[in-house]
């Protein structure tokens, strides 16, 4: 494969995956570690099941999704029912990066996954912001 057409292909999975796990690393404690703790899944689209439940007919509509319960509602009392995830969905992400045209692939699967770690955290909008000011 010559380098020309290496520049072609669009970026995989498993990239995604690397700049998600970059963007928890870049956070600051006590989120950076807490976040590890979150399982991640990176798919070209979100489950069929996942969009028919959020009534949701295009897939390039959801980016990103937060499978959990919030660290803000959990209780000691409560029975796991098994690790929360945060969905990262590779072609909706791409799309609205080359539509914004304005911020690095990395930047925006930053962006995406601070969105989805504050539903985890049950951060405010003034929170999100600290972390990524990019959200405003």
């Amino acid at each position: 494969m010559t380098h020309a057409s290496a520049a072609t292909i669009a970026p995989d999975l498993a990239l995604i995956e690397q700049l998600a796990h970059a963007a928890v690393m870049a956070l600051p404690e006590p989120w950076r570690k807490a976040a590890t703790h979150v399982v991640l899944r990176v798919e070209d689209f979100a489950p069929q099941d996942i969009l028919d439940a959020m009534e949701i007919a295009d897939p390039f509509e959801l980016t990103g999704l937060y499978e959990g319960t919030p660290l803000t509602e959990k209780s000691v009392m409560d029975q796991p029912t098994g690790p929360d995830v945060i969905w990262l969905f590779r072609r909706p992400i791409l799309d609205e990066w080359l539509d914004r045209g304005d911020v690095s692939l990395g930047e925006m699967v930053a962006h995406v996954m601070v969105h989805e770690l504050a539903h985890h955290f049950g951060w405010s909008d003034e929170d999100i912001a600290v972390i990524d000011p990019w959200w405003e």
